[in-house]
This record gives structure tokens, C-alpha cells and sequence, in this order.
């Protein structure tokens, strides 16, 4: 039986739950805590979760966690744990650190106190007195919390929102695993219409639609575990093929997006065909307010503008009210919402029936859900979150 190993998939605030879902899903126990979810596996169990997590932001190896009241307490601890597992001679181990309310409070100091205890414990495994650092990468994390020293290897690299379709953003860009969050969390599911009537570059739509298809996130992109030495390649290799046969675009129907800004709905064009899935989903060139969907029941799913600006919020309460009044012409559909208005419930003409806090970037938003879909015909959804 191959070894198993503690992994950390982290999350941004309020998407703990949803990603320890996810895990489920894939077969694998997971326990939510604050900034992700915690969970054991073997390499193969968290190349999947790099592959096919939908809300997460990485996934992160635990190498130990010890009690570290003093420098000489964190060299110690760092210097007992088998780094020579994953690190090579030739490998790259660049370290990062963080410090809360920790008695070691120098971030500096405890990165290189850190990365000097790697360093020895290797000298001493590889008989060698320096390091090149010419070779694959395997990024160090030493997170101090409470005095207690948490040590962790970045197993994904690049942040898994970068899914790879998007290269251009509009003027509030939604983070791809924030709206895949809000596709998990809204009344929609396969099988149902889902419109966004201000879809901007189209994050929201494509998320789902990728969802609808049964392609993996990560699809088209390298892991960092990948690389390191001792993984094992021909069961990586089997599990990357499993995920390429999985994805069929021929499922996806009854999504579809508009937006006022013809440069924004050429962007989301741009990006559905980046993902794989051109013309799958409909993107017209259309003033929200004037939106009359046909069908009897299904879902509105949007991110509208915020009205951060003085100058923008009576024109942005103007159009809340119009979305209130989408919703009126559309009875048997249910409309969600992501917004850092305070007062949009109130713009809306109702209170919301569903709530959730989130933070889209550094503001502070909630997630509103008005109506329920009734009679709305659904399809099994794929085996996967």
C-alpha cells in the first residue's frame, strides 16, 4: 500500500466547506477548518485534487507541525523532518513564511532559519556541502500560528484558479474558484437554463458549463508534485488520461450569457473557446433590462457592477431594482446575485431567501439567492464536484 500523507486544500473565506465537498466527491475525507480543508491520501489522491478542485487555491503537502517557542525550537523542528523525500541535490527549495500572533514574529528570520535547517538535514542525507538549486522546484512554507510552527510543500505551483482560459479580464474580474463556488452554491444544476444577464467576460457561465461537460479544471495545465522526485509518473499519467476522456462538451446546453459592453462578450467569446468549449454556450450583446428569457423556470446567475464608486451607485441602484423586476417577469425562475452593496436588498424590492459571505478579492460580499426554480427538468450531474 502506498504511503499515505496529510494535505492541506486551501480556500479563501466561506469556501472551506465547499471544498471539503468537493474532496468528497472525489472519494476522499476531507474536514474543513479555517483557510481549506485537511485531508490524508497518497500522491495520486492529491493529483486529483489538484485536477478536478473547482473552489480551492492550492494544495499543500504537510511536512510536520511542532510547538516552536524559540529560533532554536523552529531549527530543530524544521531540521528533524525528511526533506530528502522530495528535495533532490540539484532541486530548488525556495521558502516563504508567515507569523500570527507567534513569539517569533520576523518573518525573515524564520524563513532563513528554516531554510537553513533544510540545508543541513541534506548536507548530512546527501553528503554534499552545497546546493546548486538548478533543478525542479519545491517551494517550503513555514507558517507560525500560536507558537505552533506549520511546515508545508506547495504541491500545485501556479494557483489553481489559473485554469488556463483566461488571459484577459474585464473590469471586475471574478476569480474562477470564487465562481465556481457560487455555480456549487446557487439552485443550478445540469440540466436546468442558467443565463447571466450581465455576464461580462463569462467566468461564471464557463465554470459552469466546464461543471455540465465533466472537465476537470485543471485539465490543460502542470502541477508542482508533478515534479518531485519519488512521485509516482505512469499512475499521474493514467490519472491525467482518465480526466481527458471524462470531458464532453457535447453535454453542455441551456447556458447562456449577454452583456451590454460588445468588448466584454468578445472576451468571454475568446475564453469559451480557450477552455474547449466554443459555441457551447450563447453570448449576445444585450441590455440587461430588457431581458425576456422564454423558458418556463431556471436560473439567473450574475456578478453585477458594485457601485463602489460615488459616481456609480445611483446608476448601479438603478439596476438592482431592474433585476428585481427581471425576476418579476420571470416567476418560475430563481435569480443569484454576488454584490458588496449594502443596500441591495432594498434596491432589489425583496429580501433575499439564501445568504452567504464570501470576499470577492479584498471586498467584503454576500451571495443572495431570491426564488426557487419550480418544475425545472434536471439530469443527473456528472461524477465529479
Amino acid at each position: 500500500m502506498q504511503q499515505q500523507y496529510e494535505w492541506i486544500a486551501t480556500a479563501a473565506f466561506g469556501l472551506e466547506g465547499v471544498v471539503a465537498r468537493e474532496l468528497g466527491r472525489l472519494g476522499i475525507e476531507a474536514k474543513a477548518e479555517n483557510g481549506g480543508a485537511r485531508f490524508t491520501g497518497t500522491p495520486e489522491d492529491a493529483l486529483r485534487a489538484n485536477l478536478w478542485l473547482r473552489s480551492a487555491d492550492r494544495v499543500l503537502l504537510v511536512m510536520g507541525r511542532f510547538e516552536a517557542r524559540s529560533f532554536e525550537a523552529l531549527f530543530e523542528g524544521v531540521r528533524a523532518l525528511p526533506w530528502e523525500a522530495f528535495i533532490g541535490v540539484n532541486t530548488r527549495f525556495p521558502v516563504s513564511g508567515k507569523c500570527a500572533r507567534s513569539q517569533l514574529m520576523s518573518v525573515r528570520d524564520c524563513q532563513a532559519i528554516t531554510k537553513k535547517a533544510v540545508v543541513e538535514r541534506l548536507k548530512e542525507k546527501y553528503r554534499v556541502s552545497w546546493f546548486e538549486e538548478q533543478g525542479e522546484t519545491v517551494a517550503i512554507d513555514v507558517a507560525l500560528h500560536g507558537d505552533i510552527a506549520q511546515l508545508t510543500l506547495d504541491a500545485s505551483g501556479v494557483a489553481l484558479n489559473r485554469r488556463g482560459y483566461r488571459t484577459w479580464n474585464g473590469e471586475a474580474p471574478l476569480r474562477e474558484t470564487l465562481a465556481a463556488a457560487l455555480v456549487s452554491l446557487s439552485p443550478w444544476r445540469p440540466g436546468m437554463p442558467l443565463h447571466d444577464p450581465m455576464c461580462g467576460t463569462g467566468t461564471l457561465l464557463i465554470e459552469a458549463a466546464m461543471r455540465m461537460a465533466d472537465r476537470a479544471p485543471g485539465l490543460t495545465r502542470d502541477f508542482a508534485l508533478e515534479q518531485w522526485r519519488g512521485m509516482p509518473a505512469p499512475a499521474f499519467a493514467a490519472i491525467r488520461e482518465e480526466a481527458k476522456e471524462r470531458f464532453s462538451p457535447e453535454r453542455i446546453e441551456g447556458i447562456s450569457g449577454a452583456d451590454i459592453d460588445p468588448q466584454a462578450v468578445e472576451l468571454a467569446r475568446r475564453h469559451l473557446r480557450q477552455a474547449g468549449l466554443e459555441g457551447r454556450i450563447r453570448f449576445d450583446v444585450a441590455d440587461a433590462r430588457t431581458c425576456q428569457r422564454p423558458e418556463s423556470s431556471g436560473v439567473f446567475l450574475s456578478n453585477p457592477p458594485y457601485g463602489e464608486r460615488l459616481s456609480d451607485r445611483k446608476s448601479c441602484e438603478a439596476l438592482y431594482k431592474e433585476m428585481g423586476q427581471l425576476l418579476r417577469r420571470h416567476p418560475g425562475w430563481s435569480l443569484c446575485a454576488i454584490t458588496s452593496h449594502p443596500g441591495f436588498e432594498r434596491c432589489f424590492g425583496r429580501r433575499a431567501d439564501k445568504k452567504r459571505r464570501f470576499y470577492n478579492g479584498r471586498l467584503e460580499c454576500e451571495f443572495m439567492t431570491f426564488g426557487a426554480p419550480q418544475g425545472s427538468r434536471r439530469k443527473p450531474s456528472p461524477r465529479q464536484p
